[in-house]
């Protein structure tokens, strides 16, 4: 790893022109849905996931990468915008930022505006109202998206239960074969996706390509022969599977996307708490490991034919997820809270140059390594970045890897302006990864609730039912929360207006189970910050404070 370190910035730099020189690099951007960092490059042993780890080891390996909303449309608009959802305007899954906040320019618009084919392939922008019904075609798009036809079978009764009937289930292993049009929908879109690299092998101009993966999203239809790689009797429950004593009502998931499965209602389980049998615990927890290994084999299969076409020499390959998924930490399930567990994500981007460079790339960059021959296929560590970041990052970090110029930062008011970042280009981490970790970086989350307790809505309620919004910044070493009144005819939040607060000592409180918000002397001096500051600047300074031991008194 030594030869890392002498990749300065400059050099970097240099790099970047030498291959922009010879043609703008191509950028295929790959997003999984619901995916928690449970790949073995992230310290997760017991999940198989080589062609992941592959990638990791030839990539930059960011470690504590955030969305900023733990559920799939107002994550999916904010980091292809670069902003935040109190910009976007989009808590639930319906208004289109165009329309309902300001016509902002989108990652890849800018890419296609720039003279790059744009390509789309699944789930990347979240379909329907929150993308106009088309995918944000033709604005982002050089052709139309591509949407596999199985999809329209993935909440059907096509599960076959103990009965022998047909269920709309969340446990959905299935014989592929049986399936409506013997496929599914992620085996589909990687074969448009493969279609759509071999079309541009010859092409003049740059390519831009997002493929977004459906899985690991409920329900878990995937191929069953995946199950056989997490023997039943090998999985444990979550390390903290109670709702902890402290955690305010307002900040509780309670999970209802889950409780609609007709398998989940078989278990006549209690709202809002639960819990769930530990025995169907298991099970989903087998079962969602066990999507992550199909996704896992998917994208090597697209790895690789980039690879083959001789394409990845030249490409910019980012893999991220729109958020995470609990799966039984503090007795939730599913994602739609502020915790780590709901807003972390795997963040790998591999840059061929950078790589080539420190000696890390020899022959092939992504052979397919068949899962369930190489199960526990171990790689190189990739260069890790353990600073916070988040994905309002990803579209100011692509634009200067192509050499295009990076978007300017966000006026405060930025609702009539169409091209600008509220993130950082993460280029800079490029420099020495291994070696030194930003302890002042932040990244910033919320979630809103329609009230202080657990309801029907509360995993997500419609934009007029909001009432309560939570806002959350997690450091290095601190999570920090607090739920607010929320005003969604004006999209005003009042700070002064605490329902709930939530404090986690990371260093010694890594799961978040244990709040120590009411034994912090701090609601006064916040009322008197939260008047002057913005509500992000407010937390970043509370942070500043607990961080140097102080009270927050010391800092007014």
């Amino acid at each position: 790893m030594a030869s890392c370190t002498c990749l300065t910035f400059l050099t970097l730099q240099m790099l970047i022109s030498l291959v922009l020189s010879s043609g703008r690099p191509n950028i295929l951007l790959i997003v999984s849905d619901d995916l928690r960092p449970a790949m073995g490059s992230y310290g997760f042993s017991g999940v198989m996931t080589p062609n992941l780890d592959q990638l990791a080891s030839e990539s930059v390996v960011f470690r504590n990468a955030f969305a900023q909303q733990a559920v799939c449309a107002p994550s999916r608009t904010s980091f292809l915008t670069s902003r935040r959802p109190d910009a976007t305007r989009l808590y639930d899954f319906n208004s289109y930022w165009r329309v309902h906040a300001g016509n902002y320019t989108t990652l890849p618009q800018y890419f296609k505006e720039q003279g790059y084919h744009t390509m789309s392939v699944g789930k990347v922008f979240h379909p329907g109202i929150a993308s106009n019904h088309s995918d944000d075609f033709p604005y982002s798009w050089s052709v139309p998206p591509y949407h596999p036809a199985s999809l329209a079978y993935e909440k059907r009764k096509v599960c076959r239960g103990k009965d022998g009937k047909l269920h709309a289930n969340l446990l959905c292993a299935v014989n592929v074969s049986e399936m409506p049009l013997k496929t599914l929908p992620d085996m589909e879109s990687t074969a448009e996706a493969i279609r759509l690299l071999q079309s541009m092998r010859e092409a003049q101009e740059p390519f831009f390509l997002a493929v977004g993966y459906h899985k690991p999203h409920i329900p878990f239809r995937i191929p069953q022969e995946f199950l056989k790689l997490y023997p039943l009797e090998n999985m444990t429950l979550a390390p903290d599977p109670e709702v902890p004593k402290g955690l305010p009502p307002v900040a509780y998931n309670p999970w209802t996307d889950i409780r609609k499965r007709e398998d989940v209602q078989a278990l006549n389980v209690s709202f809002p708490y639960g819990p769930i049998p530990p025995d169907f615990q298991l099970r989903i927890r087998q079962h969602y490991f066990a999507a992550v290994s199909y996704v896992d084999s998917l994208v090597g299969m697209l790895l690789s034919t980039l690879d083959d076409l001789g394409l990845a020499r030249n490409t910019v390959v980012l893999f991220t997820s729109d958020h995470g998924w609990s799966l039984g930490e503090h007795g939730e399930w599913a994602k739609y809270s502020n915790f780590d567990v709901a807003t972390r994500v795997p963040l790998l981007i591999h840059v061929p140059w950078v790589m080539s460079r420190a000696g890390r790339t020899v022959g092939r960059s992504f052979p397919f390594w068949d899962v369930f021959r190489f199960p526990h296929k171990r790689f190189a560590k990739g260069w890790a970045v353990r600073s916070v970041v988040e994905l309002v990052d990803l579209f100011p970090t692509l634009a200067e890897l192509a050499g295009l110029k990076v978007p300017p930062p966000c006026p405060h008011a930025s609702f009539a302006v169409q091209l600008c970042t509220e993130g950082s280009s993460l280029v800079p981490s490029l420099r020495a990864p291994e070696h030194r970790i930003d302890t002042e970086a932040i990244a910033y989350s919320q979630y809103p609730r329609p009230s202080d307790e657990p309801r029907d809505d509360s995993d997500l309620p419609s934009l007029p039912d909001i009432r309560i919004m939570g806002y959350s910044v997690r450091s290095w070493d601190y999570r920090y929360t607090l739920w607010v009144t929320f005003d969604p005819t004006h999209f005003q939040a009042n700070l002064s207006d605490i329902h709930a607060g939530e404090l986690y000592l990371l260093w010694e409180d890594p799961g978040q189970d244990h709040n120590v918000y009411d034994s912090s002397k701090h609601s006064v001096p916040y009322r008197k910050l939260s008047s002057v500051l913005p509500w992000r600047d407010v937390l970043k300074q509370y942070l500043l404070c607990f961080r140097k031991g102080l009270k927050p008194e010391g800092m007014l």
